[in-house]
């Protein structure tokens, strides 16, 4: 399960330094070249920059969860992430006009995909923690008993 969540979170840390790093350091070429971005006018240097540096503080916490992938750094990292993309995922399903139907099916999917991502990831860290201090308590009985 440790690496199924070590994937999932190196993922998200992929994709949100990326998306950070860019609208950091060059807010108008990922206005002009990121696909749909350009589908919600008007562009907006502070914004963008904003947008970019606070991806890059969740980046941040998922890099620190991939390292050390225990509850208390996961949960958080996941929970940051997801307080962003869940919403951001339903405002691109509520505001697709102007998308082609292959874009609005790829902005749907890759939004759902890493919202659902992020989820599945919380539920397999507190699945694995919640086995791992069974066998724990297990094992400290059985040692009682003897």
């Amino acid at each position: 399960m440790t690496v199924f969540i070590r994937i999932g979170l190196a993922i998200l840390f992929l994709d949100e330094l990326v998306v950070g790093a860019w609208n950091a350091i060059s807010p108008e070429t990922f206005y002009r070249h990121f696909p749909t971005v350009d589908l919600t006018p008007p562009f907006s240097e502070h914004y963008a920059r904003d947008f970019g540096g606070a991806t890059l503080g969740i980046a941040l916490l998922l890099g620190i969860a991939v390292v050390k992938p225990r509850a208390q750094a996961v949960i958080p990292a996941v929970l940051a992430f997801s307080i962003f993309s869940v919403p951001h995922f339903a405002y691109h399903v509520a505001h697709l006009e102007g998308a082609t139907v292959g874009e609005a099916i790829a902005l749907t999917a890759a939004n759902a995909t890493v919202a659902l991502l992020g989820i599945a990831i919380i539920l397999a860290t507190t699945a694995r923690d919640r086995g791992l201090q069974q066998r724990q308590t297990n094992t400290t009985s059985a040692q009682s008993a003897q």
